[in-house]
């Protein structure tokens, strides 16, 4: 494509001279720049891209997009924000495939890649063809793969790709995990939402929004998109949790779309009554528009209740009949990482979950405790340079549920390593537990495992929290290969357990 025509549709202003160029794609990365690309300067966190564009024009790109004057010899078009550039151009580049392809995003603090996955099971037993994105997986019709690049949103030049990816292999509905992240760096900008979905509102990324009332607002975009574009057959609509108190501010962020909410408490469109739940799941009795199911949830927990329920709503806004998604909630799988079972014949139980905020970790717990016999026994650290706020109360949490619990890390990336165990540590002696006696510090991630095993007997539950999916513990600047799972399953080994 011609670098005028390109600039000119995101609203940029066009360097003199330059709209001839031959522009082949968009990169915002020095490293994958190409030649004939167009090379976006965005200010990150660790690092800031205008610092990177001689490297970009080294690797071939013909022209640059950047938030202020840059000497280099290539035309530099200028803008006020470069994320703002970046989704526009990305946009452009795959011919807006939101356009055609009808899409869900779903926005929460918790349950966002477990209800985007149900909300997946869904639509396809209501005959669609889907796709989705979350923090663990990515699919593409048929296809499925792990999510090994850390971001539960990707940048808006991937999620473009991706949903024009999704066109070609015949899909008819994208679901998208909608990060707070990603909806206040504009990453979802160009995207035409069909249905946004809101799981639940508890404080986390305090770092980045600075107070819950940001943060909140930072979800709201999602449901400010619901007016952009025109409707593709379905009308627009607002689905929220009636549970949550943060639901009505939603319903105003939401402007004129159709509001469906669901909940277990509060009088909601999608009325959830747990009927009995254990350690297998939960029978639901579920009433919307008329019509009452009774749906054997293998998913267990009160919170993936509300998944399933919302999953149930946002097939009712796309046309799904209820008897339709009954069927497919009960065929339902645990996502990687979410209670995620390990077996390997031991005589306790060991649980792998994403759990990583006091209040993801208290549901979790919370949900344990009664299902266990004997102890329960928890291993869970706090990630560096993210909520330093919430690693006192991770370890409160553990203090009033857990018999023992094991600090560890989780991620600790640039931060100091001791100091973010000193500052979770600072959580359990100020609920009067003592170390040695109701918890221990044990900085490697692999040996806490361990003693949390060695320690455990038959009857007993062990939780292994924070890392879930994750293929990865990030300590510096290094990604350094992890996998929860199978940690356990090598320590149950040490143990003398096989599969």
């Amino acid at each position: 494509m011609k670098l005028g025509p390109l600039l000119e549709s995101a609203k940029i202003p066009v360097p003199a001279g330059a709209a001839e160029l031959d522009v082949r794609a968009v990169a915002y990365d020095s490293r994958r720049a190409a030649p004939g690309s167009l090379f976006v300067a965005v200010e990150g966190f660790h690092r800031d891209g205008h610092e990177f564009v001689a490297d970009a024009v080294k690797q071939g790109a013909v022209a640059v997009v950047a938030q202020r004057r840059i000497r280099t010899k290539v035309p530099v078009a200028l803008v006020a924000d470069s994320r703002a550039a970046l989704a526009d151009l990305a946009a452009e580049v795959f011919e807006h495939p939101t356009r055609k392809l009808k899409l869900v995003a779903v926005t929460g603090t918790d349950g966002k890649t477990t209800t985007v996955h149900l909300v997946s099971d869904v639509l396809e037993a209501g005959g669609e063809r889907t796709g989705f994105a979350t923090t663990v997986d990515f699919k593409v019709a048929d296809h499925v793969w792990a999510n090994d690049t850390r971001q539960s949103t990707q940048e808006a030049v991937e999620i473009q790709e991706f949903f024009a990816e999704l066109l070609v292999a015949g899909g008819t509905w994208g679901v998208l995990e909608a990060t707070s992240h990603a909806l206040a760096l504009r990453k979802l900008r160009g995207c035409e939402v069909d249905i946004a979905v809101f799981t639940n509102l508890s404080p986390e990324h305090l770092d980045f929004h600075g107070t819950l009332q940001s943060y909140l607002e930072a979800k709201g975009i999602l449901f400010e998109m619901l007016g952009q574009g025109a409707e593709k057959g379905v009308p627009k609509t607002a689905v929220l949790n009636a549970d949550d108190p943060h639901w009505q501010y939603l319903v105003d962020r939401a402007g004129g779309a159709r509001v469906i909410t669901y909940g277990i408490d509060a009088h909601a469109d999608v009325q959830g009554t747990v009927l009995s739940a254990d350690a297998s799941g939960s029978r639901v009795r579920v009433e919307a528009r008329g019509e009452t199911v009774e749906i054997a949830l293998p998913l267990v927990g009160r919170f993936n209740v509300h998944n399933a329920l919302a999953a149930i709503a946002a097939g009712l806004a796309a046309g799904v009949p209820l008897a339709k998604a009954r069927d497919a909630l009960q065929r339902a799988k645990s996502v990687r990482g979410r209670m995620e079972r390990v077996d390997c014949g031991q005589p306790f139980s060991v649980i792998v979950d994403y759990a990583h905020t006091p209040e993801s970790l208290d549901k979790v717990l919370g949900l344990l405790r009664p299902l266990t016999k004997g102890r329960l026994i928890a291993v869970f650290g706090s990630a560096g340079e993210r909520d330093r706020a919430k690693r006192p109360r991770l370890a409160e949490v553990a203090a009033k549920h857990a018999d023992f619990f094991v600090i560890t890390q989780e991620d600790p990336r640039l931060e100091d390593p001791a100091g973010i165990l000193a500052e979770i540590e600072a959580g359990a002696t100020g609920a009067g537990k003592a170390r040695g006696k109701d918890y221990a510090v044990i900085d490697d991630r692999r040996e806490a495992v361990r003693d949390a095993m060695r320690r455990a007997q038959a009857g007993d539950t062990v939780l292994l929290a924070g890392k879930g999916h994750e293929g990865s513990i990030i300590v510096g600047e290094e990604k350094r290969p992890w996998d929860e799972a199978a940690a356990a399953r090598d320590a149950l080994r040490e143990l003398g357990f096989a599969a």
